[in-house]
């Protein structure tokens, strides 16, 4: 019976791959159409961005699918997969804010919002300490880190810019400039990068099913051992991108991160 039940696992898993052939190339290349195409017709603005967005992801997936064999292999690559990644956000998340030189400041957020969420995960024992493990855990946290340090960047700063005139009365009344540019966006800018997060761990389970759960059941794990990973992946996403975020709202308060000039 155990024979049968690992040959049905690993059916299961087979069945799921997703075949790399000409039909997978057609649906893609439908669905960067349809997103392109709804956004050139309600004149979103993304258009563009949307293919070339896709066609970059196509390239870097294909570099990290050949390079992630020798990468696992080794502690030393492994870090510097981790810091690649953490430039990699960083710079995406400082142009998403502004194009001053301030932006740089976000990789030190994203940097700060991984480390010890990471270091607690690997420290802990919960996860192993192999590449196999790390990356992807780390890729999870990065990423998700990285875009609430843009939100909330990019957030607090048009705040600040179209609300300057609370700024000012603020400063008038006997604020610090910290405190009065902490009046102004604090929620707001908070509110836009956390809500996404916690809606989807309010609503884990109810209405979406997280690639990590689906990755561990498909790996052979039971559904109790799928939703513990997924578990420690999403509220770990929760720490990170609250100690970025609150670092990101600090560096634009304290004049850190500033908007370009208009």
């Amino acid at each position: 019976m155990c024979v049968a039940a690992e040959q049905g696992k690993i059916v299961a898993v087979r069945d799921a791959v997703i075949p790399i052939n000409t039909l997978l190339a057609v649906v893609l290349v439908s669905l960067v159409a349809i997103a392109a195409i709804v956004s050139a017709a309600g004149r979103l603005g993304t258009a563009r961005s949307t293919v070339l967005a896709s066609v970059r992801a196509v390239i870097q997936l294909a570099a990290v699918s050949t390079v992630i064999v020798f990468v696992l292999r080794s502690g030393w690559l492994t870090a510097l997969f981790l810091v690649v990644m953490l430039v990699a956000a960083g710079v995406t998340s400082a142009r998403r804010i502004t194009r001053d030189r301030s932006g740089a400041w976000a990789a030190v957020a994203i940097t700060v919002g991984l480390a010890p969420v990471l270091g607690l995960i690997l420290g802990s024992g919960l996860v192993p300490m192999s590449g196999v493990s790390i990356i992807p855990i780390a890729g999870i946290l990065i990423g998700n880190a990285m875009v609430a340090t843009s939100l909330a960047g990019r957030r607090a700063l048009d705040e600040l810019h179209t609300r300057y005139g609370e700024y000012e009365a603020a400063l008038a009344l006997g604020f610090l400039p910290r405190a009065a540019a902490l009046e102004v966006f604090r929620s707001a800018a908070a509110s836009q990068s956390l809500l996404p997060a916690l809606d989807q761990t309010r609503t884990v389970g109810l209405v979406t099913l997280p690639g990590a759960f689906v990755g561990v059941l498909l790996g052979g794990a039971s559904p109790l051992q799928a939703g513990a990973a997924q578990l420690l992946v999403l509220v770990g996403v929760l720490a990170a991108q609250a100690t970025a975020v609150l670092l990101t709202i600090e560096l634009v308060a304290t004049g850190r991160i500033v908007q370009e000039e208009r």
